[in-house]
């Protein structure tokens, strides 16, 4: 009995054994990236002030405090106060909450959404690769910039329409690369041999052809959600996105330009945060893509 447990443990041993060489060697090239960990840093940062907010936080964010209104940044209140009395250190603590909401929810919707539509693309053909492309082509045609600003505007300003907004414009990428793979992965023997013993393309779709696409989607995906908290922001800036009172760093910005010369802090403070975890993004993007370059991996 003892003999058979061992054996079972072995067995089970030997097949974990090449996962855990694969993440030593994950984590051996990211060590190597100095990069990709400062881009981790600024990014595991990031999330921790967005969850500790309100305990980080010295002041309520929507709280008015008029005789206390323009201060410069002082002890008191490290970041000033805004035209309203508003401390602008809680206000970006309170920030990079919303920040995090809109980042997780684009992401989240655009990347399945382009997925979808990519590897559906790449793998059927024919017909249906011309429309979905075609489709595709016509949101490529327009800045995402621009196209996001038209549909919030015709959406009505609010934050909700705008994560609409980034999320139509954003999977174009998505769906562009999963059609690659698609198209890369369907042609390899394996899938015909998969395939000539009664699999459905549902099963092989999902099993094997989604597994060996998600890759380059995933370092995209990181790549972009710098791209997203930069549209959010510039949607909010515009009166497009989120609005007043809410301590979304583009309305911050937006309300801080009247007095940028002599309160500069109004609209500083926002704008580097927004510089830092754009920053810190697009680091850990370059590091991912280069931990799962193939030829970085040998």
């Amino acid at each position: 009995m003892a003999s058979t447990t061992n054996r079972t443990a072995k067995t089970r041993l030997q097949l974990i054994k090449p996962y855990l060489e694969d993440l030593n060697h994950t984590l051996y090239l990211w060590r190597r990236n100095k990069l990709a960990i400062v881009g981790t840093v600024i990014i595991v940062l990031f999330l921790l002030i967005a969850a500790l907010a309100p305990l980080l936080a010295p002041y309520s964010p929507s709280v008015q405090n008029l005789p206390n209104k323009l201060q410069a940044p002082s002890w008191e209140h490290p970041f000033g106060t805004d035209d309203f009395g508003r401390d602008i250190l809680s206000r970006v603590l309170y920030g990079s909450r919303i920040a995090l909401q809109i980042v997780f929810i684009v992401t989240l919707i655009s990347g399945i959404l382009g997925v979808i539509i990519g590897i559906t693309a790449g793998y059927y053909g024919g017909v249906i690769d011309e429309v979905l492309m075609r489709l595709t082509d016509m949101f490529l045609a327009f800045p995402r910039l621009i196209l996001a600003m038209a549909i919030a505007a015709m959406l009505g300003p609010s934050i909700v329409n705008a994560i609409i907004a980034i999320s139509l414009v954003q999977w174009t990428q998505y769906a562009r690369l999963a059609r690659a793979e698609a198209l890369r992965v369907k042609g390899q023997p394996y899938i015909e041999s998969i395939r000539s013993m009664g699999a459905s393309n549902l099963r092989i779709i999902f099993l094997h052809i989604l597994p060996m696409s998600i890759s380059p989607v995933l370092v995209q995906l990181t790549l972009r959600m710098g791209t997203v908290i930069i549209t959010a922001a510039s949607l909010g800036f515009l009166g497009l996105g989120a609005q007043p009172p809410s301590p979304e760093w583009g309305v911050m910005v937006a309300d801080g330009r009247s007095f940028l010369i002599d309160q500069w802090w109004i609209s500083t403070f926002p704008g580097i945060a927004i510089a830092l975890v754009v920053l810190g993004f697009n680091l850990l993007g370059d590091g991912i893509r280069d931990m799962l370059d193939p030829r970085l991996r040998r």
